[in-house]
């Protein structure tokens, strides 16, 4: 069964030409999931997607497992920078560590409930969501002190509100997308 947060269906007459992206087209012209075949912006699946109830309790749940996860990053970066002297950089990179395990385990079982889904895939996926998010987070953690002047601490809050966007947009729409399994395989409806 699709994952109602991540697939769109939008009805055949409402678009001139639309397909939702990563839907196969059929021998009938439309796409697997009922949508004619033909090019859709990634704002009309954003349009679409905000009128599900259930994509904002999904967005709250992933807000939640975030805030637990930027709880636990600063505490260990300050716990880390501050008592044990490790540079910034260093105590920023194992903090993340810490909390995108935390962050995995919550996303994975609560947010977006894909625990049926295979666990070395997902968890691939999401380090390599995570990576680029650390990745984003150190580059502004970077400029912000080093050109900014900032505090490091508050650095550190700055380039998690920056790296965030990405990390859950990449997380819900490959890390845990529970339309088809890493195998390529459908779904088992339960």
């Amino acid at each position: 069964m699709p994952d109602d947060a991540t697939t769109v269906q939008i009805p055949a007459g409402h678009l001139a030409e639309t397909e939702v992206v990563g839907a196969a087209p059929s021998s009938t012209g439309s796409s697997t999931n009922g949508a004619p075949a033909g090019p859709v912006g990634v704002h009309m699946r954003l349009l679409h997607g905000m009128r599900h109830p259930q994509n904002w309790l999904q967005l709250m749940r992933f807000c939640i497992v975030g805030a637990s996860g930027f709880a636990i990053n600063l505490v260990v970066y300050r716990i880390a920078y501050k008592h044990l002297g490790i540079d910034y950089l260093a105590a920023a990179a194992g903090a993340w560590i810490i909390a995108a395990a935390s962050n995995f385990y919550w996303n994975r079982h609560w947010t977006f409930k894909a625990g049926e889904g295979l666990v070395h895939h997902q968890a691939l996926r999401f380090l390599v969501v995570s990576l680029l998010a650390l990745a984003i987070d150190l580059v502004v953690l970077s400029v912000l002190v080093q050109t900014g002047g900032l505090d490091k601490l508050v650095a550190q809050v700055l380039a998690l509100a920056v790296a965030t966007p990405a990390n859950f947009i990449g997380n819900k729409l490959w890390s845990f997308r529970r339309d088809v399994y890493s195998d390529g395989s459908p779904p088992q409806e339960k």
